[in-house]
């Protein structure tokens, strides 16, 4: 039964990485604040960035949407430490991002994360974003559509 329980934690925080860019990639912040505990946090430390509870999340967010043009995160497996009711892990991540103003972003990364069982499920308590590799040279291509804040109703009339 413990092997059981072990692998359906893996599922469990697996789909909770993948969660984590599905809510980012849709700019759905309170999904996204969600799956942290209340003093969960995220953290970039080669941008100086910490966002910390569903506050501190929500905002960067806002801040997010303010700054980005477009932006398109894609989570690849990593590892998953599991010790009990806590556990630790990494995710690999591709990014492409345009900013506002003009600047663009390719991202090679790796979110270090922390992560605990609560009465809800998996939970992240830190995401720590170490970029591995950045390219800022201009991006060759272009958005289909412009960016959204979240509002994906029309997402079942798109072609």
């Amino acid at each position: 039964m413990a092997d059981l329980q072990r692998i359906a934690d893996r599922v469990e925080i697996d789909a909770l990485r993948g969660e984590f860019s599905d809510a980012a990639m849709m700019n759905d912040y309170e999904r996204l604040a969600s799956l942290f505990t209340p003093d969960g946090a995220v953290r970039i430390p080669d941008a100086k960035i910490e966002a910390v509870g569903r506050e501190g999340l929500l905002a960067l967010g806002a801040q997010r949407d303010v700054l980005m043009d477009f932006f398109v995160q894609t989570t690849h497996p990593g590892m998953i430490r599991l010790e009990g009711d806590v556990a630790s892990g990494r995710a690999y991540i591709s990014e492409l991002i345009r900013l506002r103003d003009g600047s663009s972003h390719l991202n090679y990364a790796i979110y270090h994360d922390q992560y605990v069982r609560t009465e809800d499920g998996w939970k992240f308590t830190d995401r720590t974003y170490e970029i591995r590799y950045l390219d800022s040279s201009p991006l060759g291509g272009a958005p289909i559509r412009p960016f959204t804040t979240g509002d994906t109703a029309d997402d079942d009339e798109r072609p």
